[in-house]
């Protein structure tokens, strides 16, 4: 039983489960405005409930598993990345790769008991999910692919309710991909460093601190505006814009405490994205229960 519980923990530190707090609540966004769209109540039943969870926590099972497969030559020389179970060997790349072919099948398994547009979608989806870690070795718009395949969660989250892709789920497809994308940005800064040495693409080893603040402000800056639009396309209420205002400043506050003392760049990534993903699901859930 010891056994079998420190291969859990080193599985959970392996995906940092606990990131999914950045994703699910834009998936259920999605679907829970779909189903009030499509049928007139947010409730798209405990079928779509389940599959849903169960494809985005095999989605990012893979994607996660995966980039620590392909980055084992660059977290191995790096100080922060030395204790990852991928690393140490706490899990081989043999078991690694079982974790990464397991998820894979499984999404793509669950996807068709959604219905055929799922199905199709969910290899692409893949691809996009195991591709973003090659983009850090040669491009500088890694940081922009992880926000898209970050981005693709509410356009999962309606093709399962709806099996189609409306103009406002793209809209928040968008925002959730600058948002993603601004906030890793101020994450990279962390291996700024590194990144130089190793010769990494990373929008920071690049163009420098105050340059790579700049963009995450303007990846931020879209966000807002992208969501805004999403709001509107959809004809959500003053309940989902008042969320979105207040997302606003969360991300403002965001880059004060990042500007102001780099040793916090966890809590701002974190603590503050964390709070905003399941802050603006909640407002919209207000928006859409009293419409």
């Amino acid at each position: 039983m010891n056994k079998f519980m420190q291969v859990l923990k080193d599985i959970n530190e392996l995906i940092v489960f606990k990131h999914s707090v950045f994703v699910l609540p834009f998936i259920f966004m999605s679907m829970i405005v779909a189903s009030k769209i499509d049928n007139g109540t947010m409730w798209f039943g405990i079928k779509l409930f389940i599959l849903g969870t169960l494809c985005a926590v095999t989605a990012r099972n893979f994607a996660m598993a995966t980039n620590r497969y392909l980055d084992e030559d660059i977290d191995r020389p790096n100080p922060r990345c030395a204790n990852r179970p991928s690393v140490d060997g706490r899990i081989g790349k043999k078991n690694l790769i079982i974790f990464i072919v397991f998820n894979a099948f499984a999404f793509i398994f669950i996807a068709y008991f959604i219905n055929d547009l799922a199905f199709k979608l969910s290899f692409p989806i893949l691809i996009a999910l195991g591709g973003y870690s090659f983009f850090k070795r040669f491009s500088s718009l890694a940081h922009v692919v992880l926000g898209l395949c970050e981005g693709l969660a509410p356009i999962a989250g309606v093709v399962a309710v709806s099996a189609d892709i409306p103009l406002w789920s793209v809209l928040l497809c968008f925002g959730v991909s600058f948002w993603v994308a601004g906030f890793d940005v101020l994450y990279s800064l962390q291996d700024i460093d590194y990144d130089k040495k190793t010769g990494l693409f990373s929008i920071p080893s690049r163009y420098g601190v105050e340059a790579s603040m700049f963009i995450s402000a303007m990846f931020h800056f879209i966000t807002i505006i992208f969501w805004l639009l999403f709001a509107w396309s959809a004809n959500l209420g003053g309940w989902a814009y008042f969320g979105i205002i207040l997302s606003a400043f969360i991300l403002f506050k965001e880059h004060q405490i990042v500007r102001k003392d780099f040793s916090k760049i966890d809590k701002a990534f974190f603590t503050l994205n964390g709070y905003l993903g399941i802050m603006l699901f909640i407002f919209i859930w207000i928006d859409l229960w009293t419409m």
